[in-house]
C-alpha cells in the first residue's frame, strides 16, 4: 500500500465503480461539510510522544461485546456492498474472520443477514451484529431481531439518528434512488413473495421505543448516532450496552461536529460504564490511536471497507483492515506507549 494508505483504495475503487454508485459511498448529505469534517477533525489532533519507555509489550487484542478482537477495529454497518462487488456483504465477512474482528450487517445489506452469517462457522458467528432501523410494523421488527439472534448474532445495532431521510444530493444529481437488476435489500423479502419491502424511518422514535427493543431481545442493544453526553448518559439509563458514537458518516444532518471532537464529553459522561465505539473519518493507524486516546474503545471503520471491496473483494477489505491494524501498531510504538492501557490524552497536543 502507498504512502496514500487507505487513500489509495479509494482511487482504485473511483476508477472501477460506476460513478452514480461512487458518489453512493462516497457522498452525504446537502453540502457535505461533516464528511469533510470528519477526516479534518483528525489532522488537528497532534500527537506529543514519549521516549525512552522500553518496548512494546502488549499485544492489540481485546474483548468488545464479548467478542474476541485481533484489534479495536470493526467494520460498520454500510448499506449496499452488492454495488461494490459481485459477492458483496458475503466477501466483507471472509475478510472479518480473517481479521478477527467484528462485522455489524447492514439492515440494508444486498445478502440477506442468515448468508452473510453462515459465511462463518457456527462457533464464529459472534463476529457478526445486526444493524436495525426500528420499523413502524414493529412485528417486522421483532422478526428481524429473532432472526439476527437466530444466526447467532452477538449484538443488535440500533441507528437512533434517522428519523428522516437525510439530503442526499449526489444521489439526486445522478437519479440514483433504486438498486440495479439483481440487487435488494436481501433482509426485507416478503414472505413467500419476490418482492421486498422498503425501509421505513420514524419520527416518532423516542426513548419509549429503546425500552421496548431492549426488552425484547436477550443480545445487547448498541445505539448507533449519540453524539450529545445527555443522550449518552440517557442510552445508558434506558439499557444499552454500548454506544457509537456516530454522525452517520455525515450522511444525514450536515453541519454536524466531527465524531472525534464530541467523543470526549460523551466519555466523560459515560465514565467507562459501557464501551464506546467511534466512527467516521478514520483513515490511518494514527486516527485510532488518537479516538483510542480520548475515551473510544474501538472504531468502526465504513467508507475505507467499501473501497477495499470495491478494488479486490474480500482480499481487498482484508488488506485496508490488516493496513489500519499495522499503521496502529506502528503509531503506538513510536507514541511510546507500553501497551493499549497506557493509551489516554496525555499522548496528544492541542492548542
Amino acid at each position: 500500500m502507498s504512502i496514500n494508505g487507505t487513500r489509495e483504495y479509494e482511487e482504485r475503487a473511483r476508477a472501477g465503480l460506476q460513478p452514480a454508485h461512487y458518489d453512493y459511498f462516497a457522498g452525504g448529505a446537502q453540502s457535505e461539510v461533516t464528511v469533510l469534517e470528519n477526516v479534518a477533525a483528525f489532522d488537528r489532533i497532534k500527537l506529543r510522544p514519549r521516549v525512552l519507555r522500553g518496548p512494546f509489550t502488549g499485544g492489540l487484542d481485546l474483548q468488545l461485546l464479548d467478542v474476541p478482537l485481533s484489534a479495536p477495529i470493526v467494520i460498520a454497518p454500510t448499506a449496499f456492498h452488492g454495488l461494490a462487488h459481485p459477492d458483496g456483504e458475503c466477501a466483507s465477512a471472509r475478510a472479518t474472520l480473517e481479521a478477527g474482528t467484528l462485522m455489524m450487517i447492514s439492515m440494508a445489506s444486498t445478502v440477506a443477514l442468515e448468508e452473510i452469517v453462515g459465511v462463518a462457522p457456527r462457533d464464529q458467528a459472534r463476529r457478526f451484529c445486526f444493524q436495525l432501523y426500528i420499523q413502524p410494523d414493529r412485528a417486522l421488527t421483532l422478526d428481524l431481531i429473532h432472526r439476527a439472534e437466530a444466526a447467532g448474532c452477538s449484538a443488535v445495532v440500533v441507528t437512533v439518528d434517522s428519523p428522516v431521510f437525510g439530503h442526499r444530493e449526489r444521489d439526486r444529481r445522478n437519479r440514483f434512488f433504486d438498486l440495479p437488476d439483481g440487487l435488494h435489500c436481501a433482509n426485507l423479502r416478503v414472505a413467500n413473495e419476490d418482492r421486498y419491502r422498503a425501509i421505513e424511518f420514524d419520527p416518532a422514535l423516542s426513548w419509549k421505543d429503546i425500552d421496548w427493543l431492549c426488552s425484547s431481545t436477550r443480545l445487547p442493544v448498541v445505539l448507533k448516532g449519540i453524539l450529545d453526553p445527555d443522550d449518552a448518559v440517557l442510552a445508558i439509563e434506558h439499557g444499552a450496552g454500548a454506544i457509537m458514537v456516530s454522525n452517520h458518516g455525515g450522511r444525514q444532518l450536515d453541519g454536524v461536529a466531527a465524531t472525534i471532537d464530541l467523543l470526549p464529553a460523551v466519555a466523560a459522561a459515560t465514565g467507562n460504564r459501557v464501551p464506546i465505539i467511534l466512527d467516521g473519518g478514520i483513515r490511518r493507524g494514527t486516527d485510532i490511536l488518537k479516538a483510542l486516546a480520548l475515551g473510544a474503545a474501538a472504531v468502526a471503520i465504513g467508507r475505507p471497507v467499501i473501497w477495499g471491496l470495491a478494488a479486490d473483494g474480500s482480499c481487498g477489505v482484508a488488506e485496508v483492515l490488516s493496513f489500519l491494524k499495522q499503521d496502529l501498531l506502528n503509531a503506538l510504538m513510536l507514541v511510546g506507549c507500553e501497551s493499549l492501557d497506557n493509551v489516554d490524552a496525555g499522548i496528544l497536543f492541542r492548542k
